[in-house]
């Protein structure tokens, strides 16, 4: 018995931001010298984002982009917010994201909410409870015995994990049909200051949501996206290269430089074992979702695992149009590969903090 996606649906915030605006609004909330600020501009503009979605960002009114949450810094030792507040914000604003996200997943599946017998929701931008899932069973009017499942701080390859748990779910009770949500507020984390690695992570993330709906394929469309496995792998002395805490004032991500030879040193030949054992090889694989985290990232990637242009320019669309929204950026790709009715099987492929790669092979 396989495992199906039977709908995908995304949410962006209503108001979305250029990355020059970006640049701008940083620049005025961190207080830089004019030095600063130079290098600030050129770290947006190689990020290859054009535009990014925050739930922070109100209607302009004519001048530009506006917030109220972040106050211009008062001094160099400003660094906003508390994480109370924060987290505050994150309360009020992930769930009617995460709701229309769902919405639409259940639409394109054709299935009500009280259809739905397992629910997953993945963040690790924000901790509440009652949180996302009893709004999402509520608003969706699931029903009341539903299984709820929580994957949280597991970073940019959260909705991967949740699909791991959603296969075993399905696989468990062939009736099953399991409604996954991933919900992200990157921006509620802006850091304060001129740390140059604290402002690589601002440029980069945004705020979004997607969701699925994953049942047995004896129930799915011939043509439906199968999931055929799921791989993970810890690279070896990593635990420094990508990290993500809990701060005083939001929580605190570190982007190491050493990613990329991470990456090129370990990557391949995991790969080329995790799809030997699925009696694939690299060359069999037809399209990519690979998660991007940054240019770098993908750039680092095409190069070893030899992907052309082609294959990498869904993820880079992501990216110009949306940021890297963290957990749910990995479903937007996959929806847009279903759409293009992609050529399989296909590989989605993400990294998070440890540093560890997940991957799920679909057919």
């Amino acid at each position: 018995m396989g495992v199906a996606i039977l709908g995908v649906g995304t949410a962006v915030p209503r108001q979305s931001i250029t990355q020059q605006e970006a640049a701008e609004l940083a620049k005025t909330f961190s207080g830089l010298s004019h030095a600063e600020a130079h290098r600030l501009f050129t770290l947006y503009q190689r990020t290859q984002i054009q535009a990014r979605g925050s739930v922070l960002l109100e209607a302009p009114d004519g001048s530009g982009p506006r917030q109220s949450f972040f106050p211009p810094a008062e001094d160099r030792t400003d660094r906003g917010p508390s994480t109370g507040q924060r987290m505050q914000r994150y309360a009020q604003e992930a769930a009617p994201l995460a709701l229309a996200a769902s919405q639409r997943a259940l639409m394109v599946a054709g299935l009500t909410g009280s259809q739905i017998s397992h629910l997953i929701t993945v963040s690790c931008t924000g901790f509440v409870a009652p949180g996302v899932d009893i709004v999402l069973m509520k608003a969706l009017k699931l029903v009341p015995t539903v299984s709820r499942t929580h994957v949280g701080f597991m970073g940019c390859h959260g909705a991967l994990n949740g699909l791991r748990v959603a296969s075993a779910l399905v696989h468990a009770d062939p009736d099953a049909r399991v409604l996954l949500c991933a919900v992200e507020l990157c921006s509620l984390h802006f850091s304060y200051g001129g740390d140059p690695e604290k402002a690589v992570v601002n440029a980069l993330f945004a705020d979004g949501a997607a969701a699925c709906v994953a049942g047995s394929a004896a129930q799915a469309p011939t043509n439906a996206w199968r999931l055929a496995a799921a791989g993970s792998c810890l690279f070896p002395d990593s635990e420094d290269a990508m990290t993500w805490r809990i701060g005083d004032h939001g929580f605190e991500m570190t982007l190491s430089a050493s990613i990329p030879v991470l990456l090129a040193a370990h990557l391949r030949p995991w790969l080329e074992r995790w799809l030997g054992q699925n009696d694939l090889t690299l060359k069999q694989i037809q399209s990519w979702a690979i998660h991007p985290g940054g240019p770098r990232i993908l750039s680092t990637v095409a190069a070893y695992l030899d992907l052309s242009d082609q294959a990498m320019a869904v993820s880079r669309e992501v990216l110009a149009e949306c940021g890297n929204m963290s957990s749910p950026t990995l479903l937007f790709i996959l929806e847009r590969l279903r759409l293009a009715r992609a050529r399989r099987p296909c590989v989605a492929l993400g990294f998070g903090p440890g540093l560890v790669a997940e991957a799920v092979l679909f057919t």
